[in-house]
């Protein structure tokens, strides 16, 4: 009988044991128990849905009501509550994480739509202890294999500090935020989680839940489990800093302020314009030791006698102090906040959009202390750069006199006026419809390979292009024919350029300009940056177009096994579209199906190496690969070789079995 093994991609996977805390207590919530599961489960779990507001949770062990309370936020659902679905949707695997965690005691029928990108829900938690330790887990899944491109953003907002812990297979934004498959979790099982959660002195923190807009609708979680753990009787850690950390403060003065850690006596404070200062505690970093817990500065006779500057971002940290404490003092975390520019920012379209609208209104954030705004518009740098002599305007936003025309690259700039100072703004630039575009690398682009080919799509009407590439930004932004940047000319239909092995960790940058009868028009400089990992395989490139079609490129032609021998039991791919599993993934859109029959024979699949062939380069020493298995699967081992003759086996002889 045929096993079956999911290769998902080539990344370094950790795992480790650790001691197992016991929460103080444990609440579950089911957010959609229309179909009276959960409720028929008899246990301590509270049932509370995206209608309600100060709803507190129930001790899973007592049933005892908790004084911890949660709260609904809807944004951008006119119905409030959204399409609900009580009756749909269904529980997750065995052997999941999702079902771990919540299997037999929260039944995960249900659904809660979320249509548009413009639609949010969160769970709001309130009454929370600030001198205790959070551990949050949530899950949703509609449970239809149809609905894969279902997707959930979940971010946890409002908590002084936590740690991401989510299901490895979740695609992690940020240590705040991760996306993953909603519209069908039952296979992936996956769970949003964050331990160490600090909730700050206001005693709350939030959930919310997003469309992550990968062509479908989104599911808002629907289940979660909160815990709550001690933190002792050790030093702890300064938190709640004021202004918070990553504001913007609209002022040139500010009080700094926190909420001491558990047991400090006195506050070291380090505040500087430079983070690694800070970090590091240079000498003049040092504030010095205060029993307060606020700091005035920007005022003469404090810290920055002359003033905040606009433009300017600070890092400051505190340490808390116990001369009784062995890690006294404990080094605090490194918070941040920014004085506004005097110059405009955050522009719409943004800086380098593409395609934008030609009835697109442009707005920005006005300056620290603007009270008027110049704007200069145009599709040559150097007049937009050079222009003079606008006329002010009171309100942050423009609409053009007559619409943008198509295929065109515009420039424009804002200037701040403060009395009785102009302040100039940078260029921001954008394209309209019909204009080259669509790099691959996208722009802003990381990880990017080191044998990565680039390429474009052309201007609707150009002749031809004159391309451009380099390290240095600003050199490639200024380069003419005349320059190192330039690699010359392309026609029509050689949209693309191989520009050779890059260097490892590297960013680069790119420019075409499209060349009229009547004129060349700049392009916009775009921008990539290589890994810092050598790629094997990553499973992405494969498709479903057969032969005799050149762009064939399916995954058991590259990936041989044992099909057609009767001494390897190994089958890779699907039988029919799409060849390559698109729905149990790691990182990517998809991964190789392995099949595998080890009566009598073993089974191997086969890839022969164009690149990469040198596996130390750029002082590589490990090769990572994931994997899933089946709880159903035969207790085979699993083995990498290379050329035949360097072997590892898996530690674990079961591995097939690891899901």
């Amino acid at each position: 009988m045929s096993k079956k093994l999911i290769f998902l991609t080539c990344f370094v996977l950790t795992i480790a044991l650790a001691t197992v805390t016991r929460a103080d207590w444990v609440a579950y919530n089911d957010l959609s128990d229309g179909n009276g599961g959960t409720a028929a489960l008899g246990m301590n779990v509270t049932t509370h849905t995206y209608l309600d507001a100060n709803k507190a949770l129930i001790d899973f062990d007592t049933g005892a009501t908790l004084p911890v309370t949660i709260t609904m936020e809807v944004v951008g659902d006119g119905d409030a509550n959204g399409d609900v679905y009580p009756n749909n949707g269904g529980n997750c695997d065995a052997g999941t994480d999702a079902d771990d965690i919540f299997g037999g005691i929260l039944d995960l029928t249900g659904g809660n739509e979320l249509d548009s990108t413009a639609e949010h829900k969160a769970i709001i938690f309130n009454g929370l202890d600030p001198g205790m330790s959070y551990t949050i887990t949530l899950t949703s899944n509609r449970a239809n294999s149809g609905y894969t491109d279902r997707w959930a953003r979940v971010t946890i907002e409002g908590a002084d500090a936590y740690t991401y812990a989510a299901s490895a297979g979740v695609e992690k934004l940020s240590d705040a935020s991760g996306e993953f498959c909603v519209g069908y979790n039952t296979v992936n099982g996956y769970v949003m989680k964050w331990t160490d959660i600090s909730c700050g002195a206001n005693g709350s923190f939030s959930i919310k839940s997003e469309n992550a807009d990968r062509g479908g609708k989104g599911y808002a979680m629907m289940a979660f489990k909160l815990e709550e753990f001690a933190l002792g009787n050790a030093l702890g850690n300064a938190y709640n800093p004021s202004p918070a950390d990553g504001a913007l403060h609209e002022d040139t003065w500010a009080t700094l302020g926190w909420s001491p850690g558990r047991n400090s006596v006195s506050h070291d404070v380090y505040l500087s314009e430079n983070f690694d200062d800070a970090n590091n505690g240079t000498a003049d970093t040092f504030r010095g030791n205060q029993a307060d817990t606020t700091l005035l500065v920007g005022l003469p006779g404090f810290t920055f006698p002359e003033g905040l500057v606009p433009g300017t971002t600070y890092y400051w940290r505190i340490d808390e102090v116990n001369d009784a404490d062995p890690n006294s003092p404990l080094k605090g975390k490194i918070w941040h906040f920014s004085i506004p520019p005097k110059t405009a920012y955050s522009p719409d379209p943004a800086d380098g959009a593409e395609f934008v609208a030609l009835d697109a209104t442009l707005t920005w954030t006005p300056g620290f202390g603007a009270k008027l705004h110049t704007v200069y518009i145009g599709d040559n740098f150097e007049d937009v750069d050079n222009a003079t002599g606008g006329t002010g305007r009171g309100a942050a936003t423009y609409k053009p006199a007559s619409p943008l025309e198509s295929e065109k690259v515009y420039y424009w700039r804002v200037d701040e006026f403060d009395p009785p100072n102009t302040y100039k703004g940078d260029i921001w630039s954008f394209t309209t419809p019909g204009a080259v575009g669509n790099p691959d690398p996208a722009n802003g682009a990381a990880d990017v390979q080191m044998t990565a080919i680039l390429s474009w799509t052309a201007a609707d009407n150009a002749a031809s292009h004159e391309l451009y590439f380099g390290a240095d930004g600003e050199a490639v932004k200024n380069a003419t024919t005349a320059s190192p940047e330039y690699i010359g000319p392309k026609v029509l239909g050689s949209e693309s350029y191989d520009p050779g092995k890059l260097a490892w960790d590297t960013p680069y940058y790119w420019r075409v300009d499209e060349v009229y009868p009547a004129e060349t028009v700049k392009g916009l400089v775009w921008s990539f940056a290589t890994a810092d990992f050598i790629s094997v395989d990553d499973f992405e490139s494969y498709n479903d177009i057969d032969p005799p079609d050149a762009l064939s490129n399916r995954i058991f032609d590259k990936w041989i096994d044992g099909f057609g021998t009767t001494t390897n039991g190994a089958l890779v791919g699907n039988d029919m579209p799409p060849y390559a599993e698109q729905s149990i993934v790691h990182g990517g859109a998809q991964s190789m199906p392995y099949l595998y029959d080890n009566a009598n024979k073993t089974s191997e699949a086969t890839l022969t190496l164009v690149y990469p062939r040198d596996w130390t380069e750029e002082g590589v020493a490990k090769l990572s690969l994931w994997f899933r298995g089946a709880s159903g699967n035969a207790a085979d081992r699993m083995f990498v070789a290379l050329n035949g003759t360097a072997v590892v086996y898996h530690d674990d002889a079961s591995a097939t079995r690891m899901e």
